[in-house]
């Protein structure tokens, strides 16, 4: 069995498609390879580890260069679809017991919004009276 930070070649066949394309001229030196960055995500959420301590001869970069990717990805949308792609698949396989799940109420929008603030009374101490 391999670690389990590593990406298998059928779950990067999923994710690969989702993530969004490098400009053709980005500045700097050759980014590493988008494979090797999510494994080295994983690797951080799997050890607890700090970003700055990523091992260098993990060959996943610096714990920088994974973060960045991450919140690239990220603000892409990349784990939503990923998430929505899995959950479809095990459904479809039947590995889903729905009658185990919750719904969470925070996500729902309040359509008559927030009430109005009654103006409250201050609690600060008044200011003294002049004796002059």
């Amino acid at each position: 069995m391999s670690a389990p930070w590593v990406v298998d070649d059928e779950l990067w066949a999923l994710i690969e498609p989702l993530l969004p394309p490098w400009p053709e001229r980005s500045p700097g030196p050759r980014p590493v390879p988008d494979r090797l960055c999510l494994q080295g995500v994983l690797y951080v959420l799997y050890t607890g580890i700090g970003w700055e301590d990523l091992p260098q001869e993990l060959g996943f970069g610096s714990g920088m260069t994974c973060w960045r990717r991450l919140r690239r990805w990220t603000d892409a949308g990349v784990f939503d679809r990923l998430h929505r792609i899995l959950l479809a698949e095990l459904n479809a396989a039947g590995r889903i017991d729905w009658s185990r799940a919750v719904m969470d109420g925070g996500h729902v929008d309040a359509k008559k919004g927030v009430p109005a603030q009654v103006r409250r009374r201050s609690t600060a101490a008044s200011p003294a009276a002049s004796t002059m």
